[in-house]
């Protein structure tokens, strides 16, 4: 066990977020999320919730300042959003910026074309996130 590093980011992801370079994307996502059938990068976090990962990755990240370094899937025509899965998401970054909602197909290809995706035991509708690594300064 590391000091300051959250117990919830285990050895395979603290690898992966260390390997990444900026502009690398990583996808945190829902327990329905087709992460095997888009990415061959999968990392199982059963048991644990998106929230508690952004919590943990955001004293270690540093956002990509080039491009909308949070990006989040885009309701499909008839559903709606809980806005409140968004307000956690922000909460557990401290992130003010903006969030980019993108529809669900884009997102996939942008989920196919990641470094990573990490599979979590969430089920949040619509709670699917990618971050987009930056340089640290």
């Amino acid at each position: 066990m590391l000091k300051g590093i959250a117990p919830c980011i285990g050895p395979e992801l603290l690898k992966t977020l260390c390997e990444m370079g900026h502009g690398d994307e990583v996808v945190l996502a829902d327990a329905y999320f087709p992460a095997h059938s888009v990415n061959a990068h999968v990392i199982r976090m059963d048991g644990v919730l998106i929230r508690d990962l952004l919590a943990g990755i955001a004293p270690l990240w540093s956002f990509d300042r080039y491009a909308t370094p949070v990006v989040m899937m885009a309701p499909v025509e008839g559903d709606s959003l809980d806005s409140a899965v968004e307000e956690s998401f922000r909460t557990a970054l401290g992130w003010q910026g903006v969030i980019d909602r993108i529809p669900r197909e884009a997102f996939y290809v942008r989920a196919g074309n990641a470094f990573a995706v990490v599979q979590t035991s969430d089920t949040a509708q619509y709670g699917n996130i990618l971050l987009k690594k930056g340089n640290f300064t």
